[in-house]
Parts: structure tokens; C-alpha cells; sequence
């Protein structure tokens, strides 16, 4: 299967391109969001990290 594949992918020209297109856009978005969380108030990330126990306690008190 994979010499399948491998030939297939040899006889396309320009196709190593597209492993360095994929790894430079996971390390765009990684890095992007690593920035978003490090400069995020850290009121929010306490808002943000209650918010499962905030659901839990509304959700036992309905019942």
C-alpha cells in the first residue's frame, strides 16, 4: 500500500512542497494561539477555567 502511494507521489512534480506548506501553517496557528494565551488577562483564564464548575453546580441545583 504505501509503495502505492509512494510511486503515485513520485511521478507528481512540485509535491515536496506541500509537507513544508503543512508544517509552517501548524507552526502559524500554534504559535499565534501560544501568543493569544500568554497575553489573555488572567481574569479571564479564572472565568474561562470555572466555567465546568460553574455548568456543574447550575445544572444541580435545577433538579
Amino acid at each position: 500500500m504505501l509503495k502505492y502511494i509512494k510511486h503515485h507521489l513520485d511521478t507528481i512534480s512540485g509535491v515536496e512542497i506541500y509537507p513544508i506548506i503543512s508544517l509552517l501553517l501548524f507552526f502559524i496557528v500554534f504559535a499565534t494561539m501560544l501568543i493569544i494565551v500568554l497575553k489573555m488577562p488572567k481574569k479571564n483564564i479564572e472565568k474561562l477555567s470555572n466555567l465546568p464548575l460553574d455548568n456543574d453546580l447550575k445544572n444541580t441545583h435545577h433538579e
